[in-house]
């Protein structure tokens, strides 16, 4: 685990925060002149701590807004059948995250579909004919009224 100091952890925050933030801005938000923070904010990056920078889309505008999380069991708890059900999901442009967890189920997955019709194609025509794949709770998101994720 790397050491943060409260300048790193500013600049994360602001950043998260704003991901388009000019150096200049950024500089005087976290108090560092423009060539410090450049290199600060370049070091995270070469170090890995900052992996990239994403739009965050507004998917109602885009293409319906479906969302789901879906907790999904596997029948078989070896290193294949995992293997075999990532490569499968990360194939699925439907599948938006996928998370190995530990509780009553493998795998969560955040899921965004245009609509009711193409989410149930996506359950009984990808998801469910993957091998392995034993059971299948969705959770349908009504609102967000905190999504940090960027």
């Amino acid at each position: 685990m790397s050491e943060m100091d409260a300048i790193g952890a500013a600049i994360l925050r602001e950043l998260s925060r704003d991901g388009r933030l000019s150096n200049i801005e950024l500089a005087e938000r976290v108090g560092l002149s423009p060539s410090a923070c450049l290199r600060r904010v370049q070091d995270l990056e070469r170090r890995g701590i900052i992996r990239g920078y994403r739009a965050v889309l507004d998917r109602t505008l885009l293409d319906g807004g479906f969302v789901a999380y879906l907790g999904v069991g596997l029948s078989h708890h070896t290193k294949a059948a995992q293997e075999a059900f990532e490569a499968a999901v990360t194939r699925a442009k439907e599948v938006r995250e996928c998370h190995n967890v530990t509780g009553t189920v493998e795998y969560i997955l955040r899921v965004e579909a245009a609509d009711l019709v193409a989410f149930k194609h996506f359950h009984t025509e990808i998801l469910g004919v993957i091998p392995f794949v034993s059971s299948i709770t969705s959770y349908v998101v009504m609102d967000s009224p905190k999504d940090e994720r960027a």
